[in-house]
């Protein structure tokens, strides 16, 4: 159902506003002088540490050996500007109608995503496409599922001012915040700028999200050595998940179980719902019609429902889907390039119950960052919650 015209407006007018009694602790806000955990500073700026460093680049590293190394990431912001992006990650004041945050679609109790196969914007509908998860994003140099967006800040723009996502402009965002007291205050201490301006919230929100790193679980223990790590049967999954008969690991390659190329393997789409052109959308080319950037796997078992379109309900049926051979899901009127690596592998369903069990390995929120209990707006931090919350 689509809001009313007057709900929106009395959104608007209020949504910098504080609820009573909140005007001291949000005056109490502080940014962190440290950095997050698995991050060191140097010189008042904060550089990710991590065993992968120390492995050979991931350059030439065909399907991703155990010890291979990470591509180059977003890193070297300071630890008050990493604060300011969590507080405007989790502040609904920067959407329109100060209902939605970041956070409302990459929620960190669904992995950083929402729990939808297609999240719901500020209008009350769904949208296009399924939430991404954020876990990684620092090391990614192509972003959207079609991979339209080069760059973090590039990225945020797309939710930020999109109509049917989170409504808001640079005009009224960037008026929002010099307005409130607290965000003047937090911006000086991170930028030393006494106005601010649409480039620093992109800057902060992506040093933020460039600081949620998951590269310890189980597997990343394994694969350092720890050989107890996994059990027989998660072994055998990652055998299966690394061979030439699957070949799951030459799209999804670790150390980040993506390879960040855009494939097309002919995903379908929700019953009703025109074909998806994905990266042919934007490019024209016809080549890339249906082409969607390779997700990572990292707390896959976490981001439910699957694929762009969120057409798979879990990890069995998802897997299961590259097992019935190549193209069996594209529509009869469409003519795709699908990616070479598509074939039938002809997997038994024990075999798929143990990739299954191994993409649980990859399971890593050590790092997740805290929920702020108040943000600088004084509304509910997160917003309207992502549907299946208890929180």
């Amino acid at each position: 159902m689509k809001r009313t015209s007057i709900s929106i407006l009395i959104a608007c007018l209020f949504s910098p506003l504080l609820y009573a009694g909140q005007h001291d602790e949000v005056d109490s806000i502080k940014l962190s002088n440290t950095c997050p955990p698995g991050f060191e500073q140097v010189q008042g700026h904060c550089y990710l540490r991590n065993l992968y460093q120390l492995y050979p680049s991931l350059q030439n590293a065909g399907v991703g050996g155990l010890k291979t190394g990470l591509p180059a990431l977003r890193e070297g912001f300071t630890p008050q500007q990493i604060d300011l992006g969590r507080y405007l990650f989790f502040d609904p004041l920067l959407s329109g109608d100060g209902s939605l945050s970041c956070a409302s679609c990459h929620h960190p109790d669904f992995g950083f995503s929402d729990g939808l196969d297609r999240s719901i914007g500020i209008t009350g509908d769904k949208v296009k496409r399924s939430s991404p998860s954020l876990w990684n994003v620092a090391f990614l140099d192509r972003l959207f599922w079609d991979a339209r967006a080069t760059s973090l800040e590039e990225q945020i723009e797309g939710p930020l001012y999109s109509p049917d996502e989170m409504g808001n402009t640079e005009v009224k965002l960037v008026r929002d915040l010099n307005s409130n007291k607290t965000y003047s205050r937090l911006f000086k201490e991170a930028f030393a700028a006494s106005v601010i301006t649409a480039p620093q919230v992109y800057s902060a929100l992506a040093a933020f999200e460039a600081t949620l790193i998951s590269l310890n679980s189980r597997y990343d223990q394994y694969a350092h050595g720890y050989h107890a790590a996994l059990t027989q049967t998660e072994i055998e999954g990652l055998n299966i998940f690394r061979s030439f008969v699957a070949r799951c690991a030459e799209c999804h390659t670790p150390p980040l179980f993506t390879n960040q190329e855009i494939a097309i393997i002919g995903t379908p789409e929700p019953a009703g719902l025109p074909f998806d052109e994905g990266e042919g959308g934007w490019t024209g080319e016809p080549t890339q019609r249906g082409g969607f950037k390779v997700p990572g796997l990292r707390n896959i078992a976490a981001t439910a429902p699957y694929m762009h379109s969120g057409h798979f309900d879990n990890l069995k049926d998802a897997v299961n889907f590259y097992n019935k051979g190549r193209g069996h899901a594209v529509p009869e009127d469409e003519n795709l390039s699908i990616h070479w690596h598509i074939w039938e592998p002809d997997l038994s369903d024990h075999e798929l119950d143990l990739i299954v069990a191994f993409l649980a390995t990859l399971s890593d929120e050590s790092l997740e960052p805290t929920i702020p209990k108040i943000v600088p707006s004084g509304l509910n931090p997160v917003g309207k919650r992502p549907a299946g919350s208890t929180n």
